[in-house]
C-alpha cells in the first residue's frame, strides 16, 4: 500500500523486516508452543524491488533446532494478480528462542527433517548456526572490534 512505499514506490525496507519477524515469529510460538522472542536476525537478502500494488507471499517454516532457539526462514514472494506469476523478492533467516512462564529460555521439541527439502534446509541451518557461534565466541574474545 502507498503507506509502505518510499519515494521511489517501493516498499520500505523496514516494513518488510517487520513482517518478516511477525510470520516468523508466529511460526516460532507454534511451533515451540509458548512464547518466543526475537535473538538475531542472521541474514536478509532483498532480491527485486516490491513495487505498491504487488500482492506479497510469506511463508515461513522452522528450519533448526538448538536446546532452546531454533531458526526460522522466510521467504518473501511477489504474485502477479493478473498472471499469477510469482517470483522470489526477500529471504531471511531469523533465531528466536521459547520462553517459560518465567520468560526464561526453555527447550524446544527436537526438529525431525522429512522430506529431501526439510533435509536441506536442516543442514544449511545447522552451518548457519554453527557460523552464528563462532562469530559470538570471538566477538566475546575480542578478536573482531
Amino acid at each position: 500500500m502507498p503507506q509502505h512505499a518510499n519515494p521511489l514506490k517501493t516498499l520500505f525496507g523496514g516494513v518488510l523486516v517487520s513482517w518478516i519477524d511477525q510470520v516468523a515469529g508466529m511460526v516460532a510460538v507454534r511451533y515451540g508452543a509458548s512464547p518466543a522472542v526475537t535473538a538475531s536476525i542472521d541474514h536478509i537478502d532483498f532480491q527485486k524491488p516490491i513495487y505498491v500494488g504487488d500482492i506479497l507471499i510469506l511463508k515461513a517454516s522452522v528450519n533448526y533446532v538448538g536446546r532452546t532457539s531454533m531458526e526460522v526462514g522466510v521467504a518473501v514472494s511477489i504474485e502477479n494478480p493478473y498472471s499469477g506469476d510469482e517470483y522470489q523478492a526477500t529471504k531471511a533467516f531469523l533465531t528466536f528462542v521459547s520462553l517459560d512462564e518465567n520468560r526464561q529460555p526453555r527447550p524446544v521439541p527436537r526438529l525431525l527433517p522429512e522430506t529431501e527439502e526439510e533435509k536441506r534446509r536442516y543442514r544449511h541451518a545447522q552451518m548457519r548456526a554453527e557460523a552464528r557461534r563462532e562469530l559470538r565466541q570471538k566477538m566475546s574474545n575480542g578478536e573482531l572490534a
